[in-house]
């Protein structure tokens, strides 16, 4: 048998799905065994971009998202019981209505969040990771979520 006899009698695969199409097994797989951490090659300096980020910013992202979301709650009951909503963009946002006010800032805190994550490994003035800055922001609503709670208290 003739190569061009072989080749003619072997299935054509093309038709299938190719490894190249995104698919959830992809995303998970992706996540799981991310490959790009450090760099390629022995001379390059340090990586900005990877595939992987360290599970403390996961920690941060997903708490100072989760705080934000307390501090617009708190921020609306405090609202109702006579407080004043200082920051003036959210207050011009808040006046008109409530569902835009809560949306305006959580879409703002997930955006902010999800540049810092991605921008994590960059130095910043050449002095600091930007990485450092999602931690500040996080201590930062950690702090005012317990203001708020407490102040919330003694409103009672």
């Amino acid at each position: 048998m003739s190569n061009l006899e072989r080749t003619e009698s072997l299935p054509d695969s093309r038709h299938r799905k190719t490894r190249r199409e995104l698919s959830w097994r992809t995303v998970f797989y992706g996540f799981l065994r991310s490959r790009r951490r450090s760099t390629r090659r022995g001379d390059e300096g340090e990586p900005t971009y990877t595939d992987w980020h360290h599970p403390w910013l996961f920690f941060l992202a997903t708490g100072t998202m989760l705080l934000s979301c307390m501090d617009a709650f708190f921020t609306l009951q405090l609202l109702d019981r006579g407080a004043v909503e200082v920051n003036p963009v959210m207050a011009l946002v808040l006046s008109k209505s409530t569902l835009t006010f809560a949306a305006t800032k959580l879409l703002l805190t997930g955006l902010g969040i999800l540049m810092l994550v991605f921008l994590s490994r960059l130095r910043m003035f050449n002095l600091m990771r930007t990485g450092i800055i999602l931690t500040i922001f996080f201590s930062f609503y950690a702090c005012l979520v317990c203001y708020e709670f407490v102040y919330l208290l003694h409103t009672f």
